[in-house]
């Protein structure tokens, strides 16, 4: 999902990850090194090979709460139940994996941050903040701004699909949408699986099927993403800026995103309260 027109509420210049350039525009075609970014756009958009972030050339974010643009949505064959195919992680990199800002952090954007990973190499690394919900804006809102749905058959809306949280999902490209979401849910080229139970999917046909209560089990959409170059994670990890633990659902679908920080903190047995700021889980 291509989303065209700004968002109110976010600051217009931004960077991809603590410690990148904040006011280099970046394009929708990336030329930076690093996996790409799928966004809710043509059919065949999502890659598991072609995920790409920019941690150089961030683009400016967009502002929250105003109406969202259709430019470059797509269709595809959507699928309910399929086995997606199974993605082979790498060793040693974070696929999958939960990223926890450590309460040192300076940059705002980022404190108290988790994010799931979607995506590490040494090309670079593409994740999704799960904690940090958009403010102003709903997920029944943007199926009207998107024409999934009109304003008047809100009311036909199924529980589930009101209940779909919209995340800031980072500050890079702002305007494009990513659905996290369970894997009982595939759409043949278009479904990035990334860990065993959770998938990526950017074509608004995920939105039209959960709108039509024939989506995913769960779900949110994200706005935006984060990004860093090649090695860039990893030195900010060595710089005890990140620390890092197992996935499960309640950390990326719960609806308490206010808890999720300490969740996480606890999932590798660390209190917050008595975390010293020099501490390092690489």
């Amino acid at each position: 999902m291509k989303l065209g027109r700004k968002l109110s509420g976010q600051d217009d210049k931004v960077s991809a990850a603590p410690g990148s350039k904040p006011d280099e525009p970046v394009a929708d075609t990336a030329t930076a090194a690093g996996p790409e970014a799928p966004a809710l756009s043509k059919p065949g958009a999502v890659k598991p090979d072609a995920v790409k972030t920019d941690a150089a050339k961030p683009e400016g974010a967009k502002p929250e709460g105003s109406e969202v643009g259709k430019a470059g949505l797509g269709k595809t064959s959507a699928g309910r139940g399929k086995s997606p195919p199974r993605k082979s992680l790498k060793r040693g990199y974070l696929d999958g994996q939960m990223l926890i800002a450590m309460p040192s952090m300076g940059d705002e954007r980022f404190a108290r941050s988790v994010i799931y990973m979607c995506a590490h190499s040494s090309d670079g690394a593409m994740g999704i903040i799960v904690n940090q919900p958009a403010k102003n804006v709903s997920f029944p809102d943007l199926l009207v701004q998107l024409d999934v749905l009109g304003a008047s058959d809100l009311i036909e809306l199924p529980l589930q699909a009101g209940e779909v949280k919209v995340l800031k999902g980072g500050p890079v490209e702002t305007s494009r949408g990513f659905v996290l979401h369970s894997s009982d849910f595939f759409i043949e080229n278009s479904t990035l699986p990334i860990d065993e139970g959770v998938c990526l999917t950017a074509t608004l046909d995920i939105l039209k099927a959960i709108a039509r209560g024939n989506g995913p089990r769960s779900a949110v959409l994200a706005l935006g993403y984060a990004g860093w170059a090649p090695g860039q994670l990893e030195s900010e990890i060595h710089q005890n800026g990140w620390l890092h633990c197992p996935a499960d659902a309640e950390l990326i679908f719960g609806q308490d995103t206010g808890a999720k920080y300490e969740k996480a903190m606890k999932k590798i047995g660390v209190d917050v309260g008595m975390l010293s700021s020099e501490a390092g889980h690489a």
